[in-house]
């Protein structure tokens, strides 16, 4: 498997003490393709965002391997707003301009 571009996964945490679920659910994010975590919308009903994901089971839990925990879709969104800061910091340092969108 070919390692992602990204390593949110080893930033710094700032607002939280990680598990094995955090560490787990931002290594989930460093895989997302760029383009698609682009397409993301906070305006989203938790709804869309569970749809757009496509891997969130019935019970309304992502599923996301090795955790301690379930993820929420507060949880998801709120790591996710943290990936998109980091991407948006770093998109310049690891992507060809020409790749660079916003």
């Amino acid at each position: 498997m070919e390692q992602p571009i990204w390593n949110f996964e080893q930033e710094p945490w700032v607002d939280e003490s990680p598990d094995e679920t955090s560490i787990n659910l931002r290594a989930y994010f460093d895989r997302m393709p760029d383009e698609k975590m682009q397409q993301y919308s906070p305006d989203w009903t938790d709804d869309r965002v569970v749809e757009w994901d496509g891997n969130f089971r019935e019970d309304g839990a992502l599923m996301i391997a090795c955790c301690e925990r379930d993820v929420d879709v507060a949880e998801y969104r709120r790591v996710l707003g943290q990936a998109r800061a980091y991407r948006d910091r770093i998109r310049g340092e690891l992507l060809p301009s020409s790749a660079v969108t916003k």
